[in-house]
């Protein structure tokens, strides 16, 4: 079996000489944490109003 995690392009671990990585890991975005403009806010707004008319509007009317 095919091991694909490149043992001989790890140094063996020193914990007493820890070398931190040459360039730092790139950003990341997270959507709680992401700023969303008014626009997005209403276009969300609008999405729940349609379909909790759609999910109620269709009980009702076959009830």
């Amino acid at each position: 079996m095919a091991d694909d995690h490149h043992e001989e392009e790890r140094p063996d671990y020193d914990p007493e000489h820890v070398e931190l990585p040459a360039k730092e890991p790139p950003l990341r975005s997270t959507a709680p944490q992401s700023d969303f403009t008014m626009s997005q806010v209403g276009t969300g707004i609008v999405v729940t109003l349609v379909g909790l008319a759609l999910t109620f509007g269709i009980a009702l009317a076959l009830a």
